[in-house]
């Protein structure tokens, strides 16, 4: 494969500390990929500003936050390049050019549009900027030219605009962008304490950054199993809350263990969650740990942005470049 087909771009938007789902369900998995691809990973602030425009000074204290929570997880920035959007203006520019060629109906039945407006019924999100954000984000992927791009089987659509921009542009102006394949990922999606979605927005949520004094009372009053209504009724582990957090945190054989003193009743929720807890600290033990070290240089998150800053910068002026010639904009 050529070094455009071997790269990766993702990006997240800096609205809040990374939890648990984020984790399992994203970072894991770009951790993974700096070990074969090419990374860029940004964080997306202008993406940010389509729902949190009226606060735009709340974005700013999450961009260092957001990069502290990707590091202390293992994102090594020698293997990867992080960058803030706002900082690579390139990706303004190609965002006016795509919006002067994106019909208004691919825009219109984007599946999220409704669906976000609905949830966020608070905010008034009538405004160009969050009908036209798939363009962006189409941007923030053709602008780098990669071979594929990571995502979860609900984020195709949004994949699926960016191939439609990116053909449309390569028949009016002649073939220059490739359509970046779908690299599914396989996401482990965790609940909420609650049961539902893990979301900041639903405060059910276990953050990367949160001390074990802070986690366990949380975990103590998670739902489980609802049919166990006492110690002695048989639980089923496929439909509680609590066992896919041990999926994914507690060793195999203790799993097992698990399963089996759940569906003989020998075990107890209350056991299954300070088995949970034990899980928890020695997972979140080392990220914490190098999130600490990070606390005490803030500077050390902003040199890795300049760097990142820097080379995306420089990536993206390449292909800018010769779409003005394309364009006759030179």
């Amino acid at each position: 494969m050529t070094a455009l087909n071997r790269r990766i771009v993702s990006g997240m938007r800096p609205t809040g500390p990374l939890h648990l789902g984020h984790y399992f369900g994203v970072l894991k998995n770009w951790v993974d990929l700096t070990k074969d691809f090419e990374c860029f990973f940004f964080v997306a602030d202008w993406h940010a500003m389509t729902t949190e425009y009226a606060n735009p000074q709340r974005i700013k204290g999450f961009v260092p936050e957001l990069v502290k929570d990707w590091v202390a997880a293992g994102l090594d920035p020698a293997r990867c390049t992080m960058f803030q959007q706002s900082k690579v203006p390139t990706h303004a520019e190609l965002n006016m050019i795509f919006s002067m060629i994106t019909p208004l109906g691919w825009l219109e039945r984007c599946p999220t549009y409704k669906e976000q407006k609905q949830q966020l019924m608070e905010k008034d999100l009538n405004t160009y900027g969050f009908l036209g954000y798939p363009v962006l984000m189409a941007v923030d992927i053709l602008l780098y030219r990669p071979g594929s791009v990571p995502v979860g089987q609900d984020q195709l659509p949004h994949l699926e605009l960016t191939r439609e921009i990116a053909r449309r542009f390569n028949h009016l102006y002649g073939d220059f962008f490739p359509e970046p394949q779908a690299q599914l990922t396989e996401q482990a999606k965790l609940p909420g304490l609650d049961g539902r979605k893990m979301s900041k927005s639903y405060g059910n949520s276990i953050y990367l950054r949160e001390s074990m004094d802070e986690i366990r009372p949380k975990v103590m009053k998670m739902l489980t199993d609802e049919n166990r209504k006492r110690k002695s009724d048989p639980g089923d582990p496929d439909i509680c809350n609590l066992f896919p957090y041990h999926e994914v945190m507690t060793d195999k054989e203790k799993q097992d263990e698990i399963r089996e003193g759940c569906t003989k009743a020998s075990w107890g929720c209350v056991d299954c969650k300070k088995l949970l807890l034990e899980s928890m600290e020695s997972f979140l033990g080392p990220i914490q740990t190098r999130r600490a070290e990070l606390d005490k240089d803030p500077d050390a998150i902003w040199e890795i942005l300049r760097k990142g800053d820097a080379h995306a910068m420089e990536e993206s002026t390449r292909t800018m470049d010769e779409i003005r010639g394309i364009l006759n904009f030179t």
